[in-house]
């Protein structure tokens, strides 16, 4: 069998004079060395994109992290300074994409802003500068110049014992690193939450009665698929996943 092809979210970025779509590389490699599939950037065209025309073509859905924050217009809060940066032609594209994966049963596996997306696509709403919330940890990236220890691995998540993650993780509690001011506030109604970091921030959701794998996580597993175990299971399950649905695909396709 063929790699399966995973569609994956663009940012929009200005530079050298050019306007550009991009995904940090580190999703591209995670997504073809651990999950063993073919990643594929989706430029975020918004409303002039043909979403069934990608999901016809691929077998799963990336939606990656950002420096950006998903508007809070689209949960219903007042703009503020906070809440910055945004890229309203990422949220235009990721948002429709997701809820429509999701209804078709594509395979979806979502990243930091990408779990936030999820939440805000189905419903649910963000909070922002989450480590002045009493009780709460500082969830953001260490002050470093050294990638590697922006993203360490450095605080515990407690996994719901029976939830897909569970079962994918085969452990109640997960080392992960923090590279975040914003979280999920209220989830979504279709959402399950599958884990928490000690202060009770949501680290981690599947869908509903998913036809398919639709996982979120807060952390970023994608840094440390060479070297860290719970990293590499997540990519892991979400390619064979899309393998699993390329399969069924291709059966279906033959039997018309």
């Amino acid at each position: 069998m063929r790699q399966p092809l995973v569609a994956i979210t663009s940012d929009v970025r200005a530079f050298e004079n050019y306007t550009w779509h991009a995904a940090p590389d580190q999703y591209l490699k995670a997504a073809y060395e651990a999950a063993g599939v073919i990643p594929l950037i989706v430029p975020s065209f918004g409303e002039g994109l043909d979403i069934d025309a990608i999901l016809d073509g691929v077998d799963g859905v990336l939606i990656t992290g950002s420096k950006s924050n998903v508007h809070p217009a689209l949960y219903g809060v007042e703009p503020t300074e906070a809440h910055e940066p945004y890229d309203p032609a990422r949220d235009a594209t990721s948002l429709p994409l997701i809820r429509r994966a999701i209804e078709r049963g594509v395979p979806l596996l979502a990243i930091c802003r990408g779990i936030q997306e999820l939440n805000v696509a189905l419903g649910g709403t963000l909070a922002t500068e989450i480590q002045e919330l009493d009780g709460r940890m500082d969830h953001r990236a260490p002050q470093s110049e050294q990638q590697a220890e922006r993203f360490a691995i450095r605080h515990p998540v407690r996994i719901k014992p029976g939830s897909c993650l569970a079962n994918v993780m085969q452990a109640d509690t997960v080392q992960v690193n923090s590279v975040h001011r914003q979280a999920i506030d209220k989830p979504a109604a279709q959402l399950d939450i599958e884990a928490v970091a000690e202060d009770g921030t949501i680290e981690a959701v599947s869908v509903k009665n998913a036809r398919g794998f639709a996982v979120g996580v807060q952390w970023h597993p994608e840094y440390w698929v060479k070297s860290d175990s719970p990293s590499r299971k997540i990519f892991a399950a979400f390619g064979d996943a899309a393998r699993a649905h390329k399969a069924t695909r291709e059966r279906l396709q033959a039997a018309e």
